[in-house]
């Protein structure tokens, strides 16, 4: 019985096939596109689609890249375990795109640049372009260990896999993008599927909703101003707006995307696109996870030991109402893998570009446009066996959607704050700029590490009381008596907690990435004004022509912005005398 607890069937034939002919079709997209859009076999080619996109594609490709394989299994989970308080990141995403769209995307459009990182050259020095890159490199191949956790798929997780990196070596990123536009639509489709199904089992929406009610999972709002609180008003607001815009304002895997649209309307407009994406995203989602507790608020598969972990959760509910209906597992499954692949293609070509062009064309600048071809796609196998290996180790993690967001936290947000010190800030020399980013990392790596050993008190982290008193017992003919959730989780024993656990450790992960943007910015502009003899009248120079901390290589050589073909249309009227102050700041 449904909601019962207990085994749940597994995989049919049908689901295999549904499964499998949806990814090749996905595949083939990929393919096609690679072979049909690639008019020749050059560097931006791979790389940037030419610079020919436009913004429907690229805004469902910058949905499905970051939002795919943590949502579809961590945030359903999420609003089973604590509510809906999630809901509230789509206050995060809008401020999050206006950021990105108002003052990131001029300063890269204008740059006319393959890689984010090539901006700190520009604006420091060669070895924070170094350091940024590595630390994205980073960041990138252990944030994929999070794509496919709870699904014990090893077979098919190579298959998959394989496929992705075809499509990525052959077809660069355009083939990446118009994959993503179909693997989005199937990602929808499985929360769909979930939420259709669970309104009939469960006779209505109305009735899922009252049982989420009635459960505690709609108190949305709360405006708790502890910093320590796992998800409130202030922590998603504040702590979720940066955190997500140090994903898509100096993320090379979000930059990559909106650089390639023709003209940098197109690319804002993409970003504002993502944001709907965004929002009709994790409101499927959302949704999902309310269904799953209208079905098992009185027999919790957690606790009643029937998953593992909590990312196991939104597989079991898939096989235990749409097991009867053969096929519509394998969309779900494909659903999540579509996720996992669309997070790891974008990884791929990301990586890719950022080595290209930040590793190897520096170090052999004579290479031909054909022998980077080769390595675009040599590296794109390496890359993908790289990070298809680090997801198929996922299940190490716990939380997924936790883990994700407080790696990103924890690097982008010093990476973050060094381009704030370059951007708005005149007086950052690069010695600022480099004791800046290592104190902020250093502080954000010490907080999430703690954070990992020493995990937060159930007080602080407000999981909600789950019930088992429903669960079918096949050996005694009747319901089991297994206390509830919030009962197991007192009588544990406690473990020796150092002094910092309770406060420091134990602050929300969503302010990793603030805590890195403040201390990089106050560390950064001190040591600058200590080793630069800057005084701190100079922050706000009104006439600029008084300053000169030469900020980028007065080489005419290398000027860039304004030799893109896309400014054609004077969409960007910058004067040349005015170009070589304003193309690293505003």
């Amino acid at each position: 019985m449904t909601g019962s607890g207990g085994l749940v069937a597994t995989f049919s034939v049908w689901d295999y096939v549904v499964f499998a002919g949806l990814i090749l079709f996905a595949a083939g997209i990929g393919l096609f596109q690679a072979i049909h859009g690639r008019k020749e076999a050059s560097s931006e080619e791979f790389l940037l689609g030419g610079r020919q996109m436009t913004a429907v594609p690229v805004a469902l490709s910058l949905t499905a890249s970051f939002m795919s394989g943590i949502t579809v299994i961590g945030t359903p989970a999420e609003a089973y375990m604590y509510g809906t308080a999630f809901w509230l990141f789509v206050f995060s995403y809008a401020i999050m795109s206006t950021i990105s769209a108002e003052i990131f995307v001029p300063l890269f459009y204008r740059l006319s640049i393959t890689s984010t990182y090539e901006y700190l050259e520009m604006r420091f020095n060669k070895l924070l372009r170094v350091i940024g890159t590595s630390m994205y490199i980073a960041q990138t191949v252990i944030s994929s260990r999070v794509a496919v956790t709870g699904l014990d798929l090893w077979g098919v997780l190579v298959a998959t896999g394989a496929v992705c990196i075809i499509y990525c070596t052959l077809g660069g990123l355009k083939a990446v993008i118009w994959t993503d536009v179909f693997q989005m639509i199937i990602m929808l489709s499985g929360f769909v599927a979930i939420i259709a199904r669970g309104a009939v089992l469960q006779g209505g929406l109305g009735k899922i909703w009252n049982d989420s009610y009635h459960g505690g999972r709609l108190e949305t709002f709360s405006f708790d101003p502890d910093p320590l609180r796992r998800h409130s008003f202030w922590t998603i607001v504040v702590g979720g707006s940066l955190m997500w815009a140090s994903m898509y304002s100096i993320n090379q895997s979000q930059v990559q995307r909106y650089i390639s649209c023709k003209t940098m309307t197109q690319a804002k407009l993409s970003l504002y696109l993502n944001m709907v994406g965004l929002w009709v995203t994790v409101s499927l989602a959302m949704l999902s996870g309310l269904t799953m507790y209208s079905i098992y608020k009185d027999c919790d598969p957690f606790t009643n030991k029937d998953v593992g972990a909590s990312d196991q959760l939104l597989p079991y509910l898939v096989m235990d109402i749409l097991a009867e209906f053969p096929g519509l597992p394998g969309l779900f499954v494909a659903a999540a893998y579509s996720g996992t692949l669309s997070t790891v293609s974008s990884s791929i070509n990301a990586l890719v570009a950022v080595t290209v062009e930040d590793f190897m064309k520096p170090a052999w600048p004579w290479l031909t446009e054909r022998q980077l071809s080769w390595i675009n796609m040599g590296m794109s196998v390496f890359y993908g066996a790289v990070c298809i290996g680090m997801a198929g180790v996922a299940s190490l993690m716990g939380n997924i959607l936790q883990a994700a967001l407080s790696i990103f936290g924890m690097i982008s947000g010093p990476l973050l704050g060094l381009y704030m010190l370059g951007i708005f800030f005149r007086c950052v020399n690069s010695t600022g700029g480099l004791v800046g980013l290592i104190s902020g990392l250093t502080i954000t790596l010490w907080v999430g590490i703690g954070a990992q050993l020493y995990p937060p008190l159930p007080e602080k982290t407000l999981r909600l009381p789950l019930s088992v008193e429903g669960c079918f017992a096949p050996d005694m003919n009747e319901t089991t008596t297994i206390t509830p959730f919030s009962t197991v989780l007192q009588t544990t024993t406690p473990q020796p907690r150092p002094a910092l656990a309770d406060n420091w450790y134990s602050l929300s992960y969503l302010y990793f990435c603030p805590v890195g943007i403040i201390v990089t910015m106050i560390t950064g502009l001190i040591v600058s004004a200590i080793s630069g003899k800057v005084t701190l009248s100079h922050l706000f120079v009104s006439d600029r022509r008084k300053l000169d901390l030469n900020l980028i290589e007065k080489d005419p050589k290398n000027i860039q912005g304004l030799e893109n073909q896309v400014f054609s249309d004077n969409e960007i009227a910058l004067k040349e005398k005015d170009y070589k102050e304003k193309i690293t700041k505003f």
